[in-house]
C-alpha cells in the first residue's frame, strides 16, 4: 500500500504540514496523516519514527519556508524598511499558514535547533539591528524584544484579540512598527528613568 501510494518522508511531510493549516497543528498526529491517505499508520513508520517525529519535520519544514520568505523580503532594504519587511514576513505568513507557524514555535533539542532554519532567523533579526548601532548585550535584548512584540500581536490577532475594537489592526501594526523603530533608535542606557512629561503650570500644586 504504501508504494502503491507513493508514500515519501518529504510527501508526509508537507501533507503534514497542510493538514495543521486545516485543523491547527496540535491536531496532527500519525493517526490523522495515515487517515488522509488511507493507509494503516504502520505504512508510516519507514518513513517517520513516530508523531513527535513527524511534529518536528514539520516544524523544520515551517522555519526553513519563513526563513527564504524573510530572506526574499529583506533583500535591500536597511533601517525601518527593513525593520517592517521582517515583521511582515513574518505577519503574512503566520495569516497564510497558521497551523505552520504554529510549529515553527515548536520547542527543538539543542542539536536540531542548531542544524535548523532557526539559526538563519537569529542571523536576519541580528542584521537588521546592526543598522541601530546596537552592541551586546542590547543586541541580544532587542532580538528578545522584536520577537516576543511580534509574536505576541500575531497570536493575540489571530486569535481574535482584536476583533471587537477599533482602530484597524493594521493601523496598529503600523504604529507599532513605528514605536519599535524610535524606541531601537533611541535605545536606553540601563537604569535610565522613564521620561516624565511637565504638568501644566495650572496642574501644579
Amino acid at each position: 500500500m504504501a508504494a502503491r501510494v507513493g508514500l515519501t518522508t518529504e510527501r508526509l511531510v508537507r501533507a503534514g504540514a497542510e493538514l495543521a493549516d486545516e485543523v491547527g497543528f496540535d491536531q496532527v498526529t500519525a493517526s490523522a496523516l495515515a487517515r488522509r491517505f488511507d493507509v494503516k499508520v504502520a505504512s508510516l513508520y519507514s518513513h517517520l519514527k513516530n508523531s513527535q517525529d513527524l511534529k518536528t519535520r514539520i516544524a523544520l519544514l515551517a522555519l526553513e519556508e519563513l526563513a527564504d520568505r524573510v530572506a526574499a523580503a529583506l533583500a535591500g532594504r536597511a533601517g525601518k524598511d527593513a525593520l517592517a519587511a521582517f515583521a511582515d514576513a513574518y505577519r503574512d505568513y503566520a495569516r497564510e499558514h497558521p497551523g505552520r507557524y504554529a510549529a515553527a514555535q515548536l520547542r527543538l533539542d539543542p542539536q536540531t535547533a542548531a542544524a535548523s532554519a532557526g539559526v538563519r532567523h537569529a542571523q536576519m533579526t541580528r542584521a537588521i539591528l546592526r543598522g541601530y548601532d546596537l552592541s551586546e548585550p542590547d543586541q541580544t535584548h532587542a532580538v528578545r524584544l522584536l520577537g516576543s512584540v511580534f509574536h505576541g500581536y500575531i497570536s493575540l490577532e489571530m486569535g481574535g484579540g482584536f476583533s471587537h475594537s477599533a482602530p484597524d489592526t493594521q493601523e496598529t501594526w503600523s504604529r507599532v512598527l513605528d514605536a519599535l523603530d524610535a524606541l531601537l533608535r533611541n535605545w536606553p542606557a540601563p537604569g535610565t528613568p522613564p521620561s516624565r512629561h511637565p504638568q501644566p503650570a495650572d496642574a501644579r500644586p
